[in-house]
């Protein structure tokens, strides 16, 4: 496994809409397992394709960070079918690092997702899974958490990333 470099915020590719997974091939199961372990080192919740330059509907996320195996999910082509309730809670991206802020997401989400043998399920998350959801499936459609944001803490924001970034 391979840990990839992550794209940060002014990169124009995390602002594409990814386009769909076709055929699941064994290219594609190592990118997911190469995506795995970037978000295990950079000791993140999960990562989508484009923050790693490739412009797929593909994204990874594990809530135990590496703990469990199990909560290993893999989002090929997934849609949100229905949300409830909100969370507020504080939320970062491996696109933005050092910058963290508290966010309002849904509290529950529920996502169609494809198999990679190309059936569909559904999978249901709450708390901290659904945070995930949204905001990888948000980087699928070529959008960052800080987008939420008006004008104002936006620029606050990306000022505070780039004073960080440049040491």
């Amino acid at each position: 496994m391979t840990v990839l470099p992550v794209l940060t915020w002014g990169d124009p590719r995390l602002k594409k809409n990814s386009e769909d997974v076709g055929e699941w091939t064994p290219e594609l199961e190592q990118l997911v397992a190469d995506m795995l372990e970037t978000s295990l080192y950079e000791e993140g919740v999960g990562l989508a394709a484009p923050q790693v330059g490739v412009n797929l509907n593909l994204a990874v996320i594990d809530c135990s960070c590496g703990e469990d195996l199990n909560q290993r999910i893999v989002l090929i082509n997934p849609e949100i079918t229905a949300e409830e309730g909100i969370q507020t809670g504080p939320e970062g991206c491996l696109s933005i690092p050092g910058v963290r802020e508290v966010l309002d997401r849904p509290q529950k989400v529920t996502i169609r997702n494809r198999a990679r043998d190309g059936s569909w399920h559904e999978l249901t998350g709450e708390d901290l899974l659904a945070r995930a959801f949204c905001h990888e499936i948000d980087h699928l459609r070529g959008r960052l958490f800080v987008e939420y944001f008006g004008p104002v803490k936006r620029q606050y924001l990306q000022r505070k990333y780039q004073k960080q970034s440049r040491g």
